[in-house]
């Protein structure tokens, strides 16, 4: 079964900055998730790697960037300005093809990570 792995979560203090990796290729639709303890799943970016067209819930808007670099087949997260409210474990995802080229963080992905802990202290 297709796995993708991250990379590249830390202890940061608040207002520093971290980016993480995700070793993934062949999908159309890919985004970034957060798991807080205690708390639901979170869409946080997310990117139709064809048109590199890019989404962001407003929690992290102007705050990460989502981008791709199709050479080393890699997904990444850039994470600035980080809060302690940013503290969870960061997933990346991936959606198969079902008839439309809609990407959205909010849609159903069903290609998923282990996760990588990003923690942010105040």
């Amino acid at each position: 079964q297709v796995q993708l792995v991250e990379s590249g979560g830390g202890s940061v203090q608040a207002g520093g900055s971290l980016r993480l990796s995700c070793a993934v290729s062949g999908y159309y639709c890919m985004g970034w998730f957060r798991q807080a303890p205690g708390k639901e799943r979170e869409g946080v970016a997310s990117i139709q790697t064809i048109s590199g067209s890019s989404d962001y819930a407003d929690s992290v808007k102007g705050r990460f960037t989502i981008s791709q670099d199709n050479a080393k087949n890699t997904l990444y997260l850039q994470l600035n300005s980080l809060k302690p409210e940013d503290t969870a474990m960061y997933y990346c995802a991936a959606k198969t093809f079902r008839g439309s080229l809609r990407c959205h963080w909010g849609d159903d992905f069903d290609i998923w990570g282990q996760g990588t802990q990003v923690t942010v202290s105040s």
